[in-house]
Formats: structure tokens, C-alpha cells, sequence
């Protein structure tokens, strides 16, 4: 055997990339849960009732999420990291479409909500999603194919396992927050900022 097979077959070859895959999964589902907690805590605590793309964008950003978790549930899959990657598409198509909507402030059509640093939530989801399809293109293109993390399971790291179910259930929480809230938002008829149909 060649000293090139040697190395790629020696143990522990792909550990490092593997290391490196699932900290940086780990790290972009603690970024969107973060972004989904303020957006909830703007809505809960300073009344800010989301719009209907608005709640499309959330909608979006747990999508991405779910294609993660699946990663550190049932091991890596392309499947699970397309579903990401449809869900981050859709995100930047909503958020796109309510930003050229609302870009000229007139009535019935201007930005919801506080702005953060200046910017508006639809043109920070654009930011979003567009950070994260550049991201997974510069991980595939550094770390390569991801063909390591079939050979290196997401057991190997303990920590990250335990820090990605955490906050797995955190979001499902998260998650289920946010459908409960819609409903009484919504109730059975369209959506609306005025209020929450069901408590009125």
C-alpha cells in the first residue's frame, strides 16, 4: 500500500474535518436560534405582532434548522443538508419579495416591526440566507465532499452531540411557541398585525 493510502485510510484521518463540519452546524443552529428568540422577544415583549411573510420567514429558518438536527440525529445525509439549503432558498425568495414590497414606505406597505442596527427583519433575512448558502458552498469547498462524515459519526464528539440535542429541544420549543402563537394570531381566517383574533 502507497504512503498516500496509508494516510487516508489511517484512523482518525478524518476527525478533524468531521470535527470541523459538525461545530459549524452546531454554531449556525445556536446563530438562527438566536435570530428566532430576539424576533420572538420583540414580538412578546414589545408587542411587534409579525406579518404574513414575516411568519413565512420563521417558518424558513426552522426548516433550516430541521435539516440540521436530522444531521445529528440519524447521522449525515445529503439529503438532510439539501432540505437546508431549499429552506434557506425560500427564505431569501420571501424575504426578498416583502423588502422590494415595502422598500418605499406607503400605506399598507412599509417595514414591521423595530429596525436592528438600522436594518429592517426582511433585508436581515436576506443577509441571513444569503450568509447561509455562501457558508455551506466555502464549507464544501474547504472541507471538501463531506465523504468523512459517513466514516466519522457525530458519536465521536460527545460534547457537540450533547450541545445539538440541548439546543434541538430548545427550538422544537421554539417552534411549537411560535405555531401556538400563530394560531391565536390567525385563528382560522387570514393574518394580520392588528392583533390576535383569538383574544379579541
Amino acid at each position: 500500500m502507497s504512503d498516500s493510502a496509508r494516510h487516508e485510510h489511517a484512523p482518525g484521518a478524518g476527525q478533524l474535518p468531521a470535527f470541523l463540519n459538525y461545530a459549524y452546524l452546531l454554531l449556525v443552529m445556536v446563530v438562527i436560534a438566536s435570530i428566532l428568540t430576539a424576533a420572538m422577544t420583540l414580538q412578546y415583549g414589545k408587542g411587534e405582532i409579525p406579518c404574513p411573510l414575516c411568519l413565512l420567514q420563521r417558518v424558513a429558518l426552522f426548516g433550516v434548522c430541521f435539516g440540521i438536527m436530522q444531521n445529528f440525529r440519524h447521522g449525515f445525509s445529503y439529503q438532510n443538508t439539501g432540505f437546508s439549503m431549499l429552506f434557506a432558498i425560500l427564505l431569501l425568495i420571501v424575504a426578498t419579495r416583502q423588502s422590494l414590497l415595502d422598500i418605499y414606505p406607503r400605506p399598507g406597505h412599509e417595514y414591521i416591526g423595530s429596525a436592528i442596527f438600522g436594518i429592517h427583519m426582511p433585508v436581515w433575512s436576506i443577509i441571513i440566507a444569503l450568509a447561509l448558502l455562501t457558508a455551506n458552498a466555502i464549507k464544501l469547498v474547504v472541507l471538501g465532499g463531506d465523504e468523512h462524515l459517513h466514516e466519522v459519526d457525530v458519536n465521536k464528539f460527545p460534547a457537540i452531540k450533547a450541545l445539538a440535542h440541548i439546543l434541538s429541544l430548545y427550538l422544537i420549543a421554539l417552534c411549537l411557541i411560535n405555531l401556538g402563537s400563530v394560531v391565536l394570531q390567525c385563528g382560522l381566517g387570514q393574518c394580520h398585525t392588528f392583533g390576535y383574533q383569538l383574544l379579541q
